[in-house]
């Protein structure tokens, strides 16, 4: 058994402005995203972790540096565990863009998970590329607790098909940045512990 801590990333100046951001934009956390990265480590400083991951982009490396630092582990950065790729939609305000999110939105929810932003990907390439990354990360490594920090819309995609919801159900799944999803993992899947844990955002 291994414990999971898959954590969603610190606040950016596109978050804080409601900006279209996957992985394409390439944004470094703000003063707020610091300070949570801050908080977040000081939550997990008395859990045994020994490996933390990130995807490649920097607010998620950076948001992962106080544990790195705390832990004095290395960090392992992957390009498969990247925000969904939104295509035109990137760097947009969510009012620009507000009639294509709608249309997602209802598309997903309905099952109809092969429809991508125009030039991005669809939640279905999303979950079988992490997923995999996850799975054989899982699968060699001896370490027995885990810190992914990840992305909001990809944290949705994972958890929910982990959990049993399914991909189409994907918005029930809460979060916000800074926030910790605590599960366990075993041979015969996931479980979760903790969902959308908040409460060292508010110290």
């Amino acid at each position: 058994m291994k414990q999971l801590y898959i954590i969603r990333h610190g606040e950016t100046r596109f978050n804080k402005s409601h900006l279209m951001q996957g992985r394409g934009i390439n944004a470094s956390l703000n003063d707020t995203g610091c300070t949570q990265a801050e908080a977040i480590s000081i939550y997990l400083k008395d859990k045994p972790v020994s490996k933390i991951v990130t995807s490649s982009l920097k607010r998620a490396k950076e948001s992962a540096e106080p544990l790195c630092r705390l832990f004095n582990v290395k960090p392992e950065a992957y390009t498969e565990l990247d925000e969904m790729d939104f295509g035109d939609l990137e760097g947009k305000s969510f009012d620009e863009v507000k009639s294509d999110l709608v249309h997602l939105h209802e598309s997903w929810s309905s099952g109809k998970l092969e429809i991508s932003p125009e030039n991005g990907e669809t939640p279905i390439q999303v979950y079988k590329r992490a997923n995999l990354k996850v799975e054989e990360i899982l699968k060699l490594s001896d370490d027995e607790c885990i810190v992914f920090m990840l992305h909001g819309r990809l944290i949705r995609i994972l958890l929910s098909e982990w959990l049993g919801l399914g991909l189409k159900n994907m918005h029930q799944i809460e979060h916000q940045n800074g926030a910790i999803n605590k599960l366990v993992w075993t041979e015969s899947g996931f479980e979760a512990v903790d969902l959308n844990v908040t409460s060292h955002l508010l110290l």
